[in-house]
């Protein structure tokens, strides 16, 4: 019997943009869909019900704790599920080299609200809790090591690049100073050095003021944008033509990559104006469902003010 804490339940997390997704993919009977950040399951249910008992879902996650969510769902899911545990990067690219094929890929990326939500997993920055931060606590590295360890530049360079925080650099120094006198463990040591080293306008500015850090030190532990940049490819490979592509995304730099990937795909022939007939070959391989990225709507952010951020980008294989 699992602790209360670890029971699965549909309210630690709120599927974000799940009608839009729903439309969008089109899920049909007999289809496999392919779910790479499956957490509590709330956009997979959805899917499952559109195949009506025909089909399959295949389940990715890199943090073994949701594989509890993953057996309920599949008890009550009406058709084949598995689970897959590891980086989507590297789970999407054995299912490509080993010929498996799928109908729909859904990318949910970020931080799961389940993970958020419970203190021990110190993503958060509003509780106190262990400097850890890591998607799946079996991984070597945490945000502790990377606080103590990396350099004041290094550090510097990861909230610029990561958080694009504007006060990276004074923030970098603070944690230097802080350190040489005390290894920094805990989530609230952090915050408290980062309120510390910004101008007090900033304190009390728009959004908590270690919001940036936090997002920068996530996406470094876990690699994100990497392993994002990674799996697209091997989503598209993994689809049928006709397949259909969901990513949402939770800020500008994981957008960014998503974008260039589908515009680059989406674009055919390269082959200056003035040529009579194309010479390169290329084929466009996708064609957008969407020109725009798909926000939450007022009613939405109403019931989950979490989905503010998102933005929806989807695509057909050609």
């Amino acid at each position: 019997m699992l602790p209360n804490a670890l029971q699965p339940s549909t309210t630690d997390h709120v599927p974000v943009l799940a009608d839009e997704v729903r439309d969008l993919l089109a899920v049909c009977p007999g289809d496999v869909v392919v779910d790479t950040t499956f957490g509590a399951g709330g956009h997979a249910s959805l899917l499952a019900s559109d195949l009506r008992g025909e089909g399959k879902l295949i389940a990715i996650d890199r943090d073994p704790s949701v594989r509890p969510y993953f057996e309920s769902f599949r008890r009550r899911a009406g058709v084949q599920a598995r689970f897959l545990h590891g980086d989507f990067a590297a789970v999407l690219e054995r299912l490509a080299e080993n010929g498996a094929k799928a109908d729909v890929v859904l990318f949910d990326l970020g931080v799961s609200s389940m993970q958020i939500d419970r203190p021990e997993r110190g993503f958060s920055y509003a509780v106190d809790a262990p400097l850890d931060m890591r998607m799946d606590p079996s991984e070597e590295y945490s945000a502790r090591d990377l606080i103590n360890e990396a350099s004041a530049k290094e550090l510097e360079k990861i909230f610029r690049r990561f958080g694009e925080e504007r006060y990276a650099k004074s923030i970098a120094r603070a944690i230097a100073e802080r350190r040489r006198q005390v290894e920094i463990t805990r989530t609230s040591e952090l915050v408290e050095t980062i309120r510390g080293a910004i101008p007090a306008p900033a304190r009390f500015g728009e959004g908590h003021p270690a919001k940036r850090v936090f997002q920068a030190l996530r996406i470094a532990v876990n690699d994100e944008l990497q392993s994002l940049a990674d799996a697209l490819p091997d989503a598209l490979e993994l689809l049928r033509p006709g397949g259909r592509l969901a990513v949402i995304s939770f800020h500008s730099l994981e957008d960014r990559i998503v974008k260039r990937f589908l515009r680059a795909k989406e674009r055919g022939c390269v082959c200056p104006p003035d040529f009579p007939i194309c010479n390169c070959g290329r084929e466009a391989e996708l064609r957008p469902l969407n020109r725009k990225a798909i926000r939450p709507g007022s009613r939405e952010l109403a019931l989950n003010p979490r989905a503010a951020s998102a933005r929806l980008r989807t695509a057909v294989k050609l």
